[in-house]
């Protein structure tokens, strides 16, 4: 889809102020079963994403959003964009204005999406299996995503980046019983080392599913995570930063300001990148044309930056805010000993685990956690966790190792003390 021919008909309209972005995906896509191949297809989509925005009475400012196949016909691509012209008028929010900075021009390594296939294929191939807890299937994706923008401003760019996902399930029996767990792992490209790893893991949780017994109710208790649900605690520290949050006072965080009133704990660094190795969102220009601006949204505890779109962000009057895919979490001071000291419930699994943006409570379905007391370790199953980020953050520790999980850099072991366990014991 040629730009110049969604730009005229546009200036028929008297549609003066638009964003276009057009992506073209080419994939392959592989689906085994056990590791016998399938099916397997490649292909090459192309869109036209267009977002029109039209000036209203009283300052106010319209927009409207939509996709435009290649294969639109020139009387579909009219029509189209006097839909969504007319839907324009029907939205009023307070005027903003669109991105006008001039973007570089990048050169990206171009992407082999036969290479990084061959790569997944053969991290597979080297998980070490047994009869009784061994991969039952998996499917593979490999993208290579082209994207061009465009404004009425004439801010431009040309991004091209990798994206890949792969889905597992396995399976473990014991004396017939069987348990099945699905993983879905997001990158940019394969870290065959970490997958091979990360899906023992899943194979060793697997199997200790079938021993687990009921979890006892313990009341209060000190809590570890561990795995990638303890990603949705830092979220929740970046959403609060997020312009919108803080324009609609959802968030009572101020730039400057301690986020907490910290007693014992560790002070919470997010910051901010333009781009991070491996990454499936890892580039430097955001989809509003903007570049992203690499800063602290928290350090040591302390709010000092908001991150966001162009609308949100000018209205806290901060215009050369960004958008931002991904997120580095700073380590901690918790030594191993000080971190595994004690009683306390290592949390592996959940059926849903959530944390509200707003009010910060946390909960959790447990499927699997490792209870450790008196110097012992119980696996367990069932019940749930609950408790609130506010009570939380004032004593919560964590490792000074990280982890990546595609797009955030988190701590590899968060401790939270004191958090609600309900058990069915």
């Amino acid at each position: 889809m040629m730009f110049a021919s969604v730009k005229e008909k546009l200036q028929a309209i008297g549609c003066t102020t638009y964003e276009l972005t057009e992506t073209t995906v080419t994939a392959w896509e592989f689906y085994f079963i056990r590791h016998k191949l399938d099916q397997n297809r490649s292909t090459k989509v192309q869109t036209l994403s267009v977002k029109l925005y039209r000036p209203l009475d009283d300052g106010m400012l319209g927009s409207a959003s939509g996709t435009i196949s290649p294969t639109a016909s020139d009387a579909e691509l009219e029509t189209t964009l006097k839909n969504l012209y007319y839907q324009a008028s029907l939205v009023k929010n307070p005027a903003y204005t669109l991105t006008d900075k001039p973007v570089p021009l990048y050169k990206f390594a171009p992407v082999d999406v036969e290479a990084i296939a061959e790569q997944f294929l053969s991290a597979m191939q080297a998980v070490p299996e047994t009869e009784t807890e061994r991969i039952n299937s998996y499917e593979i994706f490999v993208r290579d995503v082209q994207k061009r923008f465009e404004n009425s401003n004439g801010v431009t760019y040309s991004i091209d980046y990798p994206s890949s996902m792969i889905e597992v399930v396995v399976n473990a029996q014991k004396d017939g019983h069987e348990i099945e767990l699905y993983r879905n792992f997001t990158s940019g490209v394969c870290d065959a080392e970490k997958l091979t790893r990360d899906v023992e893991t899943a194979l060793k949780f697997g199997k200790d599913r079938l021993l687990a017994q009921p979890t006892p109710k313990l009341g209060k208790a000190d809590v570890i995570f561990s795995t990638a649900d303890a990603v949705e605690l830092y979220r929740y520290f970046g959403a609060r930063m997020s312009a919108g949050m803080q324009f609609r006072k959802l968030s009572d965080w101020t730039e400057g300001k301690p986020i907490a009133n910290y007693t014992s704990g560790d002070r919470v660094s997010i910051f901010a990148a333009a781009t991070l190795e491996n990454s499936s969102h890892s580039f430097p220009v955001d989809e509003q044309g903007a570049l992203i601006s690499e800063r602290y949204l928290i350090r040591d505890g302390v709010a000092e930056s908001t991150w966001g779109d162009r609308q949100m962000s000018q209205y806290l009057d901060k215009q050369d805010s960004s958008i931002v895919y991904n997120f580095i979490v700073s380590g901690g001071t918790a030594s191993d000993a000080e971190l595994h000291a004690g009683d306390y419930l290592e949390l592996c699994e959940f059926s849903d685990f959530q944390v509200d943006p707003v009010g910060g409570d946390l909960l959790g379905e447990i499927r699997l956690g490792y209870w450790h007391h008196d110097g012992k370790v119980d696996v367990i199953t069932g019940g749930s966790v609950s408790g609130t980020m506010q009570d939380a953050i004032p004593s919560m520790r964590f490792s000074a190792e990280t982890k990546q999980y595609d797009t955030v850099v988190i701590p590899k072991e968060t401790r939270l003390y004191g958090v609600t366990i309900t058990g069915i014991q």
